[in-house]
């Protein structure tokens, strides 16, 4: 066998010897016995550490009753990157073949981080609508400490991922936000995680993303996201933009069926409400609101069951699955639902300070939101108001 280049992410093969080894329940120092290689070379082989010269490589393939091409094989070209894994690895899937298929994943460079996430993680509809920035590569995957290590077939010019802005948030106009960018920026894109107010910080805190959407009222002082702000990122340098203004109040099913009039009736028996995580800003009010009505959650039906986003929440009371929940007006509008208010709030972008002038997309992306075909867009969603859209907040006052 030749001895290969040392290691070299740069080089598109997808090695799949170890997988189809193991399906065939044979063990290293079997194959090598079969192949006329040592188990050794086996082990190198699987690892990447060398390529197989063609001779090895057919009699490894004849062993194993396969092609040569089913266990090596270049890929559709690429630069392999290695970066940090972020969130849970979804359960693998596999083709008609039975083959395990590779896994599509979003990459983004925050700050001195290369992150990786399945683009599963974005949700059912999304995961469709979402291009993908690569393939996670087979057996990638390894323990750094804590943290997860894996390589990543590019599908996308390198610069191009890296120069992609991850925002965390629960706004869904976060994707036309995308859109506009792209079209003053080219190739600029918007990478949008949905998840609640108080998750969006936290992920912040990681600096796993470079934007945070939150929209949370203080119930003592009744101002908006800023006390909260000055509690969880004490100490923090953070930039707080306005996004805009927005009513949230109960989505109920067209025509009212069950006749909700107010945040009591969500006790009543017959309704079943669907919620959002805890530490979102729709939880947040819907549990203040229970509290004025001296109801506790165990007494509202569905106040378990649980949905991450307002479209999900839309989604699930427009399908029949539950009678209400707390969201946007706008989500309610695109799913036809009924919608009543109950307050406006302002919803707030929030940017680590440093990312404004180590991130050149950033500035463009604020840029784009004060543009006039954006606001006007967002408008016509529904329920937005952008009279305050791009305004800086200053991050002053006593923590509460």
């Amino acid at each position: 066998m030749k001895r290969s280049q040392p290691d070299d992410t740069r080089v598109p093969i997808q090695n799949h010897l170890k997988s189809h080894r193991i399906s065939k329940g044979l063990s290293q120092g079997a194959l090598a016995s079969l192949a006329g290689v040592t188990r050794q070379a086996i082990y190198a082989i699987e690892t990447d550490q060398y390529l197989p010269t063609t001779g090895v490589a057919l009699r490894l393939a004849q062993a194993l009753d396969c092609r040569v091409e089913d266990l090596f094989a270049l890929t559709a070209g690429g630069e392999v990157l290695e970066g940090e894994l972020v969130g849970k690895m979804p359960p693998g899937l596999s083709g008609p073949s039975g083959k395990s298929l590779p896994l599509r994943v979003k990459v983004a460079r925050v700050g001195d981080r290369l992150l990786v996430r399945p683009v599963s993680s974005l949700g059912d509809v999304l995961n469709y609508t979402v291009g993908a920035d690569g393939l996670l590569m087979p057996g990638s995957g390894r323990s750094s400490g804590q943290k997860d290590r894996v390589r990543v077939q590019l599908l996308r010019d390198r610069r191009s991922v890296e120069e992609e802005i991850v925002v965390a948030g629960c706004d869904p106009a976060v994707f036309l936000l995308g859109e506009h960018l792209r079209r003053r920026q080219n190739q600029a894109t918007v990478v949008g995680w949905p998840m609640g107010s108080g998750a969006a910080i936290e992920a912040l805190r990681r600096r796993e993303v470079h934007v945070a959407g939150l929209h949370l009222v203080d119930v003592k002082s009744g101002e908006c996201n800023l006390p909260y702000l000055r509690r969880h990122l004490k100490g923090e340098e953070v930039t707080v933009v306005t996004f805009a203004a927005w009513e949230q109040g109960l989505m109920v099913q067209h025509g009212n069926p069950k006749a909700i009039r107010e945040i009591g009736d969500l006790a009543r028996k017959g309704v079943r409400i669907v919620n959002r995580e805890e530490g979102s800003g729709a939880r947040v009010l819907l549990d203040r609101k229970l509290a004025d009505a001296g109801i506790k959650g165990s007494q509202v039906p569905g106040y378990g069951q649980v949905a991450a986003s307002h479209l999900e929440v839309a989604r699930l009371i427009a399908q029949g699955q539950a009678d209400a929940g707390i969201g946007v007006r706008s989500a309610a509008r695109l799913l036809g639902l009924d919608f009543l208010p109950v307050q406006e709030e302002r919803y707030d972008l929030v940017i680590p300070s440093p990312y404004l002038t180590t991130h050149p997309g950033l500035s463009h992306l604020l840029d784009t939101i004060v543009s006039r075909s954006f606001r006007s867009e967002i408008e016509a969603l529904g329920g937005y108001d952008t009279r305050d859209t791009g305004k800086v907040i200053p991050l002053t006052g006593p923590a509460t």
